[in-house]
């Protein structure tokens, strides 16, 4: 019997290897085209045990292109670069989230 090694997960895509920017670039592509609206989060720590994010600035409401989306998210990673940070997608429709990533780990 095999043991994987022990790793955090965050989100349903964390299970998968690490997303690229390009990969990363699609998915927030996805999000625009389906009407989410794009939130930057980020977090000190990775233990389960915290809930809340910390939300970078306002979700970006009026983001019409993935270059704006990508801009604040890189914008994140160097004002907090030992902090995790993830994209995520509200439906207003619905109202909720309807889309999570992480898209850097320190």
């Amino acid at each position: 019997m095999q043991t994987l090694p022990k790793k955090r997960h965050f989100e349903t895509m964390s299970y998968l290897p690490p997303l690229t920017d390009l990969e990363i670039t699609k998915q927030v592509q996805y999000m625009l085209d389906k009407g989410y609206i794009p939130a930057i989060e980020f977090n000190e720590t990775s233990e389960p045990t915290v809930h809340y994010w910390t939300l970078w600035k306002l979700p970006l409401l009026g983001a019409k292109s993935t270059h704006e989306v990508i801009a604040e998210v890189d914008a994140c990673r160097k004002a907090y670069p030992n902090c995790y940070v993830r994209m995520i997608g509200f439906d207003n429709i619905r109202q909720c989230q309807a889309a999570s990533f992480i898209v850097y780990k320190p």
